[in-house]
């Protein structure tokens, strides 16, 4: 398990649509027991968002499009139409059961807890010595 769930993030980023720079950008980062992740999507509708989770690899599809009505005379067509996905690989220290996704304004936004199992914890030591753990030496 890698313990800077960033790196994990780094390694595994994917963008399915080459050559149009990032169509989703992404910003991830660690705040207390949460990994939040933000996602600009601007003219994606929230009921054009797909957001999925599948051993531990989350995946975001959006679709966004404008279509050109007769007559219309493009001068520049920049912004990337169609369907994007990217997928991030969550690693074990993350609890993918429990993501919650907010958007607003363009922007997907996504808590990420850090997995129980994944918590520094405190171990507690029991007094009265070598008679508590009980061992055979050979």
């Amino acid at each position: 398990f890698n313990n800077d769930p960033f790196r994990t993030f780094d390694s595994f980023f994917e963008r399915t649509r080459p050559g149009t720079g990032h169509a989703m950008p992404m910003d991830a980062y660690r705040r207390g027991e949460d990994v939040w992740v933000h996602v600009d999507l601007p003219g994606v509708s929230h009921d054009q968002l797909d957001i999925s989770v599948e051993r531990n690899v989350l995946t975001i599809g959006a679709e966004r499009s404008w279509q050109p009505e007769d007559g219309d005379r493009t001068y520049l067509s920049e912004r990337p139409q169609g369907a994007f996905r990217r997928q991030v690989h969550l690693g074990e220290g993350l609890d993918a059961e429990a993501i919650e996704a907010d958007f607003s304004d363009g922007v997907l936004t996504l808590r990420i807890p850090v997995a129980e199992k994944a918590k520094p914890r405190k171990i507690n030591i029991t007094p009265g010595g070598a008679a508590a753990i009980e061992a055979e030496a050979s």
